[in-house]
């Protein structure tokens, strides 16, 4: 599915990937790959001129796998922010929620994606 998305755009998404992660009888890892692709649409709504990406979720034998693609390129970085900080933590918390995520660059951008082992 190719979006372009908004501040509330994530919570529309978390309802298409809840019916999914129903159909799939992937439920244990509903709350997990909610925060990781809220995370990962915030990242798009701040850092892509835009606001372009495409979401593909795809159910996998290990359970769920979750992409975001989008036209800018450069890796983003898991970083341990100040203290103090309002943002910045969004990956760090993918990181903490799936089992793993990862980046993949190409030449017209890039896809940030994450798993969870159901």
């Amino acid at each position: 599915m190719s979006f372009t998305v908004g501040e509330h755009s994530a919570r529309h998404m978390r309802r298409i990937l809840r019916v999914f992660l129903t159909r799939w009888a992937l439920d244990r890892v509903s709350d997990s790959a909610e925060l990781a692709l809220t995370e990962l649409v915030a990242n798009v709504v701040r850092h892509v001129p835009g606001r372009r990406c495409s979401v593909l979720f795809l159910r996998e034998p290990y359970g769920l796998r979750v992409e975001v693609a989008d036209g800018v390129a450069g890796a983003p970085h898991a970083k341990v922010p100040d203290v103090t900080a309002e943002c910045g933590r969004g990956l760090a918390v993918v990181e903490g929620v799936t089992d793993r995520w990862g980046v993949e660059e190409r030449r017209d951008g890039k896809t940030v994606w994450f798993e969870c082992d159901g």
